[in-house]
């Protein structure tokens, strides 16, 4: 074979592997999809998933489970995920919670944040800090008077988990004796704040928390969101009070894939849930249930708005000096 036979065989070649490739990649979805939960169902991350599903569904032309698969803080689940084959067709609804501080505050997570990439959001929620209906206050500045000079007992959702994070930011900020009371979820430390047992716990400001401030079983203190809530006007913001400038924090919520996904797959999940959350029923439901429905990103958006997640939450996390459990 001459050289310039060669050439021109290598350059068809190339030419057939590269069609194939865009090929495999436009082909996606062509199977049943997995939309992993990593939390047992009836929370708020399951319920956002089984919102969207019928018309995510539709709009990526193949059938979607929700599956469900707790444990390790949403670790579980998402190292499932990270584990399939990585074509789309397994998915991940996540929070920084499981792709952030799950691997920054659990020596067992063996995932980085960078091993997942973001392919669409979904939804937004402040965070709200709670307080036991008996304290005498209704803003943050009225709070930290009353605490001043007190052991304030504040709850989370466990060791390194956001709201632990935040109440030790809190304490650390506003110079307070604040002794942490971890809990193994959120259902029991909803409870206990309601019932009086814990004085303060940061919460979403979703699912029954309000319901509990309208029923006022409990006192909304401020919320982390950087302005005040259209729905909520009556609760000031952190960064209203002085110190409290930058706390500023929203949970996010959104579908992630293993990092080496194919851009073609990822750009098919962002239209179709883009699509999805045209509907006015679901962006209804996902409002009326706390959170706001969020803004469309581009992949390349996504991608820096990860990024700069992970370096929020890092310094976030190391801001307490939390070590690894």
């Amino acid at each position: 074979m001459s050289p310039i036979s060669a050439i021109r065989r290598g350059a068809v070649l190339l030419v057939g592997l590269a069609l194939a490739a865009g090929a495999a990649g436009q082909s996606f979805p062509t199977k049943t999809v997995s939309l992993m939960v990593p939390y047992p169902a009836g929370g708020a991350s399951d319920y956002l998933a089984r919102q969207v599903q019928a018309d995510y569904q539709k709009h990526l032309g193949q059938p979607v489970i929700v599956d469900n698969l707790g444990g390790v803080s949403g670790a579980l689940g998402t190292q499932k995920v990270l584990s399939a084959l990585p074509d789309g067709h397994s998915q991940v609804l996540v929070t920084p919670i499981e792709a952030m501080l799950a691997p920054f505050s659990l020596s067992a997570v063996k995932y980085k944040p960078e091993d997942l990439r973001l392919a669409s959001l979904i939804a937004t929620t402040p965070i709200v800090l709670l307080a036991r209906k008996d304290i005498p206050a209704s803003n943050l500045d009225e709070f930290l008077t009353w605490a001043k000079g007190k052991d304030v007992s504040y709850g989370s959702v466990g060791p390194g988990s956001l709201y632990h994070i935040l109440g030790e930011k809190m304490a650390t900020r506003a110079g307070l004796k604040m002794t942490h009371v971890p809990y193994k979820g959120g259902t029991q430390l909803i409870t206990d704040i309601g019932g009086g047992q814990i004085d303060v716990a940061f919460f979403a400001l979703a699912g029954p928390v309000p319901g509990m401030i309208n029923g006022q079983r409990v006192r909304a203190i401020a919320v982390t969101s950087g302005k005040a809530l259209p729905t909520w006007p009556a609760i000031k913001p952190f960064a209203q009070t002085k110190r409290f400038e930058d706390f500023v924090l929203d949970i996010w919520a959104g579908v992630a894939v293993p990092r080496s996904t194919p851009d073609e797959a990822v750009a098919r999940i962002n239209r179709a849930i883009e699509e999805t959350l045209k509907n006015p029923a679901i962006r209804k439901n996902i409002e009326d249930a706390g959170s706001t429905v969020a803004k469309p990103m581009s992949t390349l958006e996504l991608n820096d708005f990860y990024a700069s997640q992970v370096t929020e939450y890092r310094k976030l996390f190391k801001s307490i000096n939390f070590q690894p459990q």
